[in-house]
């Protein structure tokens, strides 16, 4: 890491929420380890992550715990994950990814989008990003609780596309968030944008509805991706 990322990571180190200390599913084909940046400014009702929502929140582990745990895991893990909250909302990550790096590691990002200037700026420091893309843009203020929350988040996805950078855009989908209809409007649109790697999740949380399966023609909208996966929560 040059000098400059350490004087600034050191001036304002990373609020980290929470590590988990291996995964194989949050960082496809590497051994990884996930660190959890506290704070998201978007409020979806399903937010599997809700205790780090607040960003004025103290850091639970200190940013040099994080380096400390990194440092005794080289060559143990392949690579590590910067997920949240939201990541870009802090100002270090930039210098937090090139640690990283300098030890060695691959480097992912989950991210809702909502910051496509960071986010641009910190691509050429990642080697996979998961985009979460909430729904349709007519769809996005009702579910993020934030006005024009969605036009950020799909300059985000034009921004990964033709970045070059492996990624997966990802979906959480219930009935009661947006209709089938309107799901399948976002998958032509998904495709009519240059998405290859397109990720179906099912939400299933308290106040929405249950529901069991999904209809044959999302998966026939499947075939239209490189890459399509269904996971049932």
């Amino acid at each position: 890491m040059d000098t400059v990322s350490e004087t600034l990571l050191s001036a304002n180190p990373m609020r980290i929420g929470g590590i988990t200390p291996l995964t194989t599913i949050d960082f496809p084909g590497r051994l990884a380890a996930v660190v959890y940046c506290q704070g998201c400014p978007w409020r979806c009702s399903y937010c599997h992550n809700p205790e780090l929502l607040d960003a004025t929140a103290p850091a639970a582990v200190p940013w040099a715990q994080v380096q400390a745990f990194l440092q005794s895991r080289r060559g143990l893990l392949d690579g590590v994950v910067f997920s949240g909250g939201e990541p870009t909302l802090q100002a270090a990550l930039p210098a937090a990814l090139a640690e990283v790096r300098a030890m060695g590691f691959a480097t992912g990002l989950h991210t809702g989008g909502m910051y496509p200037e960071r986010l641009a700026a910190v691509l050429p420091l990642l080697d996979w990003v998961g985009l979460d893309i909430k729904g349709p843009l007519q769809a996005y203020d009702s579910i993020t609780g934030v006005p024009g929350s969605g036009k950020r988040a799909w300059e985000s996805l034009q921004l990964v596309v033709q970045s070059g950078v492996p990624y997966e855009c990802r979906t959480t989908w219930n009935p009661e968030l947006f209709d089938l209809d309107a799901l399948q409007d976002l998958g032509e649109t998904l495709v009519d944008g240059g998405v290859t790697h397109w990720a179906l999740q099912q939400c299933r949380v308290p106040g929405l509805a249950a529901y069991e399966g999904l209809p044959p023609v999302v998966e026939t909208l499947g075939e239209r991706f490189a890459s399509f996966s269904v996971r049932r929560g």
